[in-house]
């Protein structure tokens, strides 16, 4: 395991070096060429592409059977949850939104201002609240599968709708706050999130091809992983892999990140759960 941390360390840090310094990077192979000129369909929306572009076609083909799409496994789990009363008010998800349907095009639009927090929250935030407030129930755990699976299973209700992530009004001001936090170098990489999603999408670093970075299939079911994980995680993982210390999953500043990522990806459809690499 050390080794390989140090493989990787070695790996990005000569990557890092030659964008830093001026080298150019290794050009596009022709098939990644291909990729950019290909017909996506509803995966790009004018320059934007979502990951489902950028990955191997096993992964793509993965996604596209459902049977296969192992993020159905908790989103199966989580249908069994909405109907369960927990809590000591004697509640249960379906008890206030009757089907899961009823929450179609929700989930497109999160994160979302909540003015009695006076911050943004997430589709996991809300869950949690639910639970607390309504529920009167314990909160789940962030990356648990009963949070991964009810919030696929919610966001799931969207799938194929275009992401509309609005940042009117108090939305704003965490939006820039996502906005800068996405742009700044941190770390001992010195490497911000647009070094890899902006400035070199479509480029190889190692055995990676770069995609532009789009959230819109989390949770996603990630081959690394070998299974369904949040947005904040593999924020926390970007974050790790530059050698800068991460913040903990559901905090506010992965949560304007997530902001200002999902803004970004107006237009392009929910994929959750999406299948990466």
């Amino acid at each position: 395991m050390r080794m390989r941390k140090l493989f990787i360390a070695v790996a990005t840090g000569c990557a890092v070096a030659a964008i830093g310094v001026g080298y150019s990077v290794p050009q596009q192979t022709s098939a990644q060429e291909a990729g950019a000129e290909a017909d996506w369909g509803k995966y790009q929306v004018g320059d934007k592409r979502t990951g489902y572009t950028f990955a191997q076609p096993e992964t793509r083909e993965m996604q596209d059977d459902d049977f296969m799409n192992p993020g159905f496994l908790l989103a199966d789990d989580a249908k069994v949850l909405w109907e369960e009363v927990d809590g000591a008010a004697g509640q249960s998800c379906a008890g206030c939104h009757d089907d899961v349907s009823s929450l179609k095009g929700v989930g497109a639009t999160y994160p979302v201002y909540d003015e009695d927090l006076g911050k943004m929250v997430s589709v996991e935030h809300r869950i949690n609240q639910c639970r607390t407030e309504r529920m009167q129930a314990e909160p789940w755990r962030w990356e648990s599968d009963e949070l991964l699976g009810m919030t696929v299973l919610v966001k799931q209700q969207s799938r194929d709708m275009p992401v509309n992530v609005s940042i009117d009004g108090p939305a704003a001001e965490f939006y820039e706050k996502g906005k800068e936090f996405y742009y700044t170098r941190r770390g001992q990489l010195d490497m911000a999130c647009a070094h890899c999603h902006l400035e070199n999408a479509g480029k190889q670093l190692r055995a990676n091809l770069l995609s532009q970075g789009h959230p819109n299939g989390f949770p996603t079911y990630r081959l690394k992983w070998q299974k369904v994980g949040s947005l904040h995680r593999r924020l926390r993982g970007c974050n790790g892999q530059v050698r800068a210390k991460p913040y903990d999953a559901g905090s506010e500043e992965y949560t304007n990140v997530e902001l200002f990522l999902m803004h970004r990806a107006n237009d392009l459809p929910v994929e959750t759960p999406a299948v990466r690499n």
